[in-house]
């Protein structure tokens, strides 16, 4: 009876080690695969942070292949979208941020980064199948981005400040442009005037 209750032991030791090497954040290495479809359901929270900190250095492709940095983009307010196309989340959220960007447009510039890791040859088929004509679509074969990034899981989405600074980020899909959701983004924008130019202003500390 001792050496059965033993093995009784041993099996849910076992059985507990392998639920927590599922479970805990970064599970699945480079593929964030796991947490996706863990939260497949799941609606992110809009968390600023405080204090900001200065976004990774990250490369990226363009669709026509060309090399593309974050840096690139210094001055702009960046909404950094890291996405794929198996990941039903963001698939959901695809259209509301497509529209977004639409509404917004030069106070905010999306970066939707693909973390497929066929690249244009999946990519491709659905821009044209979700009809995006607004976002900017970059692709992120090597998974460079759940490194630099530290990702739990997809979609995750940061803002990023003119500065280069994160400012926000929101884990799990969204509806952009959703009232609540796009005031929360519009607080880092600069103001745009009744004549249809822009006020620069300071982003809130």
């Amino acid at each position: 009876m001792r050496a059965l209750g033993a093995v009784s032991v041993l099996l849910v030791l076992s059985l507990a080690g392998l639920a927590a090497a599922f479970l805990r954040p970064g599970a699945g290495g480079n593929d964030p695969r796991v947490a996706a479809a863990a939260s497949d359901t799941s609606v992110g929270e809009f968390t600023p942070v405080n204090p900001p900190r200065p976004a990774p250095e990250l490369s990226f492709a363009s669709r026509d292949g060309k090399l593309r940095h974050l840096a690139d983009f210094r001055g702009k307010v960046l909404l950094v979208n890291l996405w794929a196309t198996w990941c039903g989340p963001c698939v959901r959220e695809m259209p509301s941020l497509e529209r977004l960007q639409g509404d917004l447009g030069d106070r905010l510039t999306v970066l939707a980064i693909s973390e497929d890791r066929g690249g244009a040859r999946v990519v491709e088929p659905f821009i044209a199948q979700h009809r995006l004509q607004h976002l900017a679509i970059y692709l992120d074969e090597d998974s460079a981005a759940q490194s630099a990034f530290h990702l739990r899981g997809l979609p995750t989405t940061f803002l990023v400040d003119g500065n280069g600074r994160i400012r926000a980020r929101l884990e799990g899909g969204a509806e952009w442009d959703s009232p609540k959701i796009r005031a929360l983004v519009e607080r880092y924008l600069p103001a745009e005037d009744t004549s249809g130019g822009i006020i620069k202003t300071a982003a809130p500390r």
